[in-house]
Protein backbone atom coordinates (compact mmCIF):
# COMPACT_ATOMS: atom_id res chain seq x y z
CA UNK A 1 0.00 0.00 0.00
CA UNK A 2 1.43 3.51 -1.05
CA UNK A 3 2.82 5.16 2.07
CA UNK A 4 1.01 8.17 1.04
CA UNK A 5 -2.39 6.40 0.95
CA UNK A 6 -1.80 4.27 3.81
CA UNK A 7 -0.43 6.98 6.66
CA UNK A 8 -2.71 8.10 8.92
CA UNK A 9 -3.20 12.05 8.16
CA UNK A 10 -4.92 14.19 10.30
CA UNK A 11 -7.09 16.95 8.83
CA UNK A 12 -8.21 20.38 10.24
CA UNK A 13 -11.90 21.63 10.04
CA UNK A 14 -11.70 25.04 12.09
CA UNK A 15 -8.48 24.24 13.68
CA UNK A 16 -10.44 21.39 14.91
CA UNK A 17 -8.21 17.86 14.05
CA UNK A 18 -10.19 14.97 12.25
CA UNK A 19 -8.14 11.87 11.71
CA UNK A 20 -8.40 10.33 8.58
CA UNK A 21 -7.46 7.32 6.67
CA UNK A 22 -7.16 5.86 3.38
CA UNK A 23 -9.04 2.52 3.22
CA UNK A 24 -9.98 1.06 0.09
CA UNK A 25 -8.79 4.02 -2.34
CA UNK A 26 -10.86 6.54 -0.28
CA UNK A 27 -11.02 8.52 2.65
CA UNK A 28 -12.27 7.13 6.18
CA UNK A 29 -12.81 9.47 8.99
CA UNK A 30 -13.13 8.69 12.88
CA UNK A 31 -16.28 9.07 14.24
CA UNK A 32 -15.79 10.23 17.83
CA UNK A 33 -13.17 13.31 15.55
CA UNK A 34 -16.27 14.47 13.51
CA UNK A 35 -18.52 14.17 15.86
CA UNK A 36 -16.69 16.58 18.10
CA UNK A 37 -16.23 18.78 15.26
CA UNK A 38 -19.51 19.72 15.01
CA UNK A 39 -21.20 19.68 18.43
CA UNK A 40 -17.60 20.92 20.49
CA UNK A 41 -18.58 17.52 22.95
CA UNK A 42 -16.49 17.16 25.92
CA UNK A 43 -16.60 13.51 25.56
CA UNK A 44 -18.08 12.57 21.98
CA UNK A 45 -18.20 9.10 22.51
CA UNK A 46 -20.89 9.47 25.08
CA UNK A 47 -22.30 12.42 22.58
CA UNK A 48 -22.36 9.26 19.98
CA UNK A 49 -24.04 6.70 22.06
CA UNK A 50 -26.93 8.91 23.11
CA UNK A 51 -27.40 9.92 19.53
CA UNK A 52 -27.07 6.34 18.70
CA UNK A 53 -30.48 5.90 21.13
CA UNK A 54 -32.16 8.86 19.84
CA UNK A 55 -31.55 7.88 16.05
CA UNK A 56 -32.91 4.55 15.56
CA UNK A 57 -31.83 4.42 11.77
CA UNK A 58 -28.56 5.74 12.69
CA UNK A 59 -28.14 2.77 15.29
CA UNK A 60 -28.97 0.30 13.13
CA UNK A 61 -26.31 1.36 10.68
CA UNK A 62 -23.61 1.13 13.36
CA UNK A 63 -25.39 -3.27 13.53
CA UNK A 64 -24.37 -3.05 9.87
CA UNK A 65 -28.17 -2.50 8.50
CA UNK A 66 -29.89 -0.03 6.33
CA UNK A 67 -28.58 1.36 2.99
CA UNK A 68 -25.12 3.03 4.45
CA UNK A 69 -22.28 1.48 4.62
CA UNK A 70 -21.52 0.64 8.71
CA UNK A 71 -18.83 2.15 10.52
CA UNK A 72 -15.58 0.01 10.13
CA UNK A 73 -12.83 -0.20 12.51
CA UNK A 74 -9.45 0.97 11.34
CA UNK A 75 -5.52 1.10 13.03
CA UNK A 76 -4.11 4.15 14.66
CA UNK A 77 -2.12 5.61 17.10
CA UNK A 78 -3.16 6.97 19.71
CA UNK A 79 -1.39 8.73 23.21
CA UNK A 80 -2.44 4.88 24.66
CA UNK A 81 -1.00 3.02 21.74
CA UNK A 82 -2.39 1.51 19.04
CA UNK A 83 -6.08 1.40 19.13
CA UNK A 84 -8.74 0.19 16.47
CA UNK A 85 -11.18 3.55 16.13
CA UNK A 86 -14.20 3.44 14.36
CA UNK A 87 -14.36 5.36 10.90
CA UNK A 88 -16.93 6.19 8.60
CA UNK A 89 -16.34 6.88 4.81
CA UNK A 90 -17.65 10.11 3.35
CA UNK A 91 -21.31 8.61 2.65
CA UNK A 92 -21.22 7.69 6.30
CA UNK A 93 -20.21 10.71 7.92
CA UNK A 94 -23.28 12.47 5.33
CA UNK A 95 -25.45 10.42 7.25
CA UNK A 96 -24.11 11.42 10.49
CA UNK A 97 -24.35 15.09 10.21
CA UNK A 98 -28.03 14.99 9.19
CA UNK A 99 -28.67 13.74 12.76
CA UNK A 100 -26.18 16.13 14.59
CA UNK A 101 -28.59 19.76 14.97
CA UNK A 102 -24.79 21.87 13.97
CA UNK A 103 -24.28 25.13 12.91
CA UNK A 104 -21.44 23.64 11.60
CA UNK A 105 -22.41 21.19 9.64
CA UNK A 106 -22.77 23.47 5.80
CA UNK A 107 -19.26 24.45 6.27
CA UNK A 108 -18.37 20.79 7.41
CA UNK A 109 -20.47 19.15 4.19
CA UNK A 110 -18.16 21.34 2.29
CA UNK A 111 -15.05 21.07 3.97
CA UNK A 112 -15.86 17.10 3.39
CA UNK A 113 -16.51 17.62 -0.01
CA UNK A 114 -13.30 19.37 -0.75
CA UNK A 115 -11.39 16.63 0.72
CA UNK A 116 -12.87 13.46 -0.85
CA UNK A 117 -12.71 15.73 -4.30
CA UNK A 118 -8.76 15.73 -3.57
CA UNK A 119 -8.69 12.44 -2.88
CA UNK A 120 -10.27 11.49 -6.56
CA UNK A 121 -7.93 13.62 -7.99
CA UNK A 122 -4.62 12.08 -7.01
CA UNK A 123 -6.23 8.73 -7.63
CA UNK A 124 -6.37 9.52 -11.09
CA UNK A 125 -3.26 11.28 -11.10
CA UNK A 126 -0.76 9.85 -8.36
CA UNK A 127 1.73 12.32 -8.79
CA UNK A 128 -0.19 14.75 -6.99
CA UNK A 129 -0.11 13.44 -3.80
CA UNK A 130 3.72 13.87 -4.25
CA UNK A 131 3.11 17.44 -5.47
CA UNK A 132 1.21 18.14 -2.21
CA UNK A 133 3.10 16.67 -0.12
CA UNK A 134 6.17 18.76 -1.21
CA UNK A 135 3.66 21.84 -0.57
CA UNK A 136 3.03 21.08 2.33
CA UNK A 137 6.21 20.12 3.82
CA UNK A 138 7.58 23.04 2.71
CA UNK A 139 4.80 25.15 4.18
CA UNK A 140 5.70 23.57 7.47
CA UNK A 141 9.37 24.89 6.72
CA UNK A 142 10.88 21.93 5.58
CA UNK A 143 14.47 22.19 3.61
CA UNK A 144 14.27 21.15 -0.17
CA UNK A 145 17.54 18.60 1.36
CA UNK A 146 15.38 16.81 3.75
CA UNK A 147 11.96 16.69 1.24
CA UNK A 148 13.77 14.93 -1.48
CA UNK A 149 14.95 12.79 1.62
CA UNK A 150 11.69 12.35 2.88
CA UNK A 151 9.87 11.53 -0.37
CA UNK A 152 12.84 8.89 -1.68
CA UNK A 153 11.44 7.27 1.57
CA UNK A 154 8.03 7.28 0.63
CA UNK A 155 9.22 5.61 -2.55
CA UNK A 156 11.13 3.03 -1.14
CA UNK A 157 8.30 2.42 1.68
CA UNK A 158 5.87 1.94 -1.19
CA UNK A 159 8.01 -0.61 -3.07
CA UNK A 160 8.69 -2.70 0.29
CA UNK A 161 4.61 -2.79 0.82
CA UNK A 162 3.79 -3.95 -2.34
CA UNK A 163 6.74 -6.95 -2.10
CA UNK A 164 5.35 -7.57 1.11
CA UNK A 165 1.58 -7.86 -1.10
CA UNK A 166 2.90 -9.93 -3.53
CA UNK A 167 4.62 -12.55 -0.90
CA UNK A 168 1.59 -13.20 1.25
CA UNK A 169 1.66 -10.30 3.77
CA UNK A 170 -1.31 -9.46 5.19
CA UNK A 171 -1.88 -5.44 5.27
CA UNK A 172 -1.80 -3.17 8.34
CA UNK A 173 -1.50 -5.63 11.37
CA UNK A 174 1.20 -7.66 9.42
CA UNK A 175 2.52 -4.17 7.84
CA UNK A 176 2.88 -3.00 11.41
CA UNK A 177 5.11 -5.65 13.04
CA UNK A 178 7.56 -6.63 10.27
CA UNK A 179 7.94 -2.65 10.07
CA UNK A 180 8.50 -2.94 14.03
CA UNK A 181 10.80 -5.85 13.25
CA UNK A 182 12.98 -3.65 10.75
CA UNK A 183 13.06 -0.57 13.20
CA UNK A 184 14.13 -2.53 16.07
CA UNK A 185 17.19 -4.05 14.41
CA UNK A 186 18.20 -0.64 12.87
CA UNK A 187 17.39 1.64 15.36
CA UNK A 188 17.04 -0.36 18.87
CA UNK A 189 13.57 0.87 19.18
CA UNK A 190 10.06 -0.13 17.77
CA UNK A 191 8.42 2.99 16.15
CA UNK A 192 6.25 3.36 19.10
CA UNK A 193 8.99 3.46 21.35
CA UNK A 194 10.54 5.79 18.76
CA UNK A 195 7.45 8.41 18.66
CA UNK A 196 7.62 8.17 22.72
CA UNK A 197 11.44 8.78 22.68
CA UNK A 198 10.75 11.88 20.72
CA UNK A 199 8.02 13.06 22.71
CA UNK A 200 5.28 12.47 19.67
CA UNK A 201 1.48 11.53 20.19
CA UNK A 202 -0.64 11.52 16.75
CA UNK A 203 2.46 12.92 14.42
CA UNK A 204 4.21 11.30 11.75
CA UNK A 205 7.41 9.58 12.90
CA UNK A 206 9.23 9.61 10.01
CA UNK A 207 7.84 14.03 9.42
CA UNK A 208 10.13 13.97 12.64
CA UNK A 209 13.68 12.09 11.79
CA UNK A 210 16.86 13.82 10.73
CA UNK A 211 18.31 13.35 7.45
CA UNK A 212 20.46 10.17 8.81
CA UNK A 213 17.75 8.95 10.50
CA UNK A 214 15.50 8.69 7.57
CA UNK A 215 18.31 7.56 5.63
CA UNK A 216 19.07 4.71 7.92
CA UNK A 217 15.84 3.85 8.18
CA UNK A 218 15.39 4.06 4.03
CA UNK A 219 18.78 1.75 3.97
CA UNK A 220 16.74 -0.92 6.81
CA UNK A 221 13.40 -1.12 4.22
CA UNK A 222 15.36 -1.12 1.21
CA UNK A 223 17.74 -4.18 1.77
CA UNK A 224 14.57 -6.02 3.47
CA UNK A 225 12.88 -5.60 -0.14
CA UNK A 226 16.20 -6.84 -1.75
CA UNK A 227 16.45 -10.07 0.68
CA UNK A 228 13.07 -11.28 0.14
CA UNK A 229 13.29 -10.67 -3.08
CA UNK A 230 16.22 -12.95 -3.14
CA UNK A 231 15.20 -15.67 -1.13
CA UNK A 232 11.78 -16.00 -2.53
CA UNK A 233 9.95 -14.99 0.97
CA UNK A 234 6.55 -15.90 1.33
CA UNK A 235 4.12 -15.01 3.74
CA UNK A 236 4.23 -13.81 7.09
CA UNK A 237 7.26 -16.06 9.33
CA UNK A 238 9.56 -15.53 5.91
CA UNK A 239 9.10 -12.05 5.80
CA UNK A 240 9.47 -11.50 9.72
CA UNK A 241 13.28 -12.90 9.05
CA UNK A 242 14.11 -11.33 6.26
CA UNK A 243 12.70 -7.93 7.87
CA UNK A 244 14.87 -8.36 10.60
CA UNK A 245 17.90 -9.48 8.90
CA UNK A 246 17.48 -6.16 6.63
CA UNK A 247 17.08 -4.18 9.47
CA UNK A 248 20.42 -5.15 10.53
CA UNK A 249 22.12 -4.49 7.53
CA UNK A 250 21.04 -0.54 8.70
CA UNK A 251 21.58 -1.70 12.31
CA UNK A 252 25.46 -2.58 11.85
CA UNK A 253 25.75 0.20 9.48
CA UNK A 254 24.58 2.99 12.18
CA UNK A 255 26.66 1.73 14.65
CA UNK A 256 29.86 2.11 12.51
CA UNK A 257 28.98 5.39 11.89
CA UNK A 258 28.20 5.90 15.62
CA UNK A 259 32.13 4.57 16.39
CA UNK A 260 33.62 6.66 13.55
CA UNK A 261 32.25 9.74 14.22
CA UNK A 262 31.47 9.87 18.16
CA UNK A 263 27.89 10.32 17.89
CA UNK A 264 24.73 8.65 18.35
CA UNK A 265 22.03 8.59 14.69
CA UNK A 266 18.65 8.26 17.46
CA UNK A 267 17.80 11.05 18.74
CA UNK A 268 15.13 13.07 21.15
CA UNK A 269 15.08 16.17 18.52
CA UNK A 270 13.10 16.37 15.52
CA UNK A 271 14.64 17.46 11.87
CA UNK A 272 12.43 20.79 12.53
CA UNK A 273 13.52 21.72 15.93
CA UNK A 274 17.36 21.20 14.92
CA UNK A 275 16.95 23.05 11.73
CA UNK A 276 15.37 26.11 13.19
CA UNK A 277 18.10 25.92 16.21
CA UNK A 278 21.05 25.78 13.69
CA UNK A 279 19.06 29.08 11.55
CA UNK A 280 18.86 30.67 15.18
CA UNK A 281 22.85 29.89 15.15
CA UNK A 282 23.88 31.35 12.25
CA UNK A 283 21.70 33.94 12.48
CA UNK A 284 23.42 35.09 16.15
CA UNK A 285 26.88 34.95 14.36
CA UNK A 286 26.38 37.03 11.50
Amino acid sequence: MNELQSERRIALFQKREVRRIIHNHEWWFVITDVVAVLTDSVDASDYLKKLRKRDPSLAEVFKGGGQIVPPLGLEFKTAGGRQILQCWNTEGVFRLIQSIPSPKAEPFKRWLAKVGYERIQEIEDPELATKRARVLYQAKGYSDEWIEKRMRSIAIRDELTDEWKKRGVKEQREYAILTAEISKAAFGLTPTEYAELKSLKRENLRDHMTDLELIFSMLGEAATTEIARNRDAQDFPQNKTAARNGGHVAGNARRELEKQSGRKVVTRENYLALSQSAKKARALKS
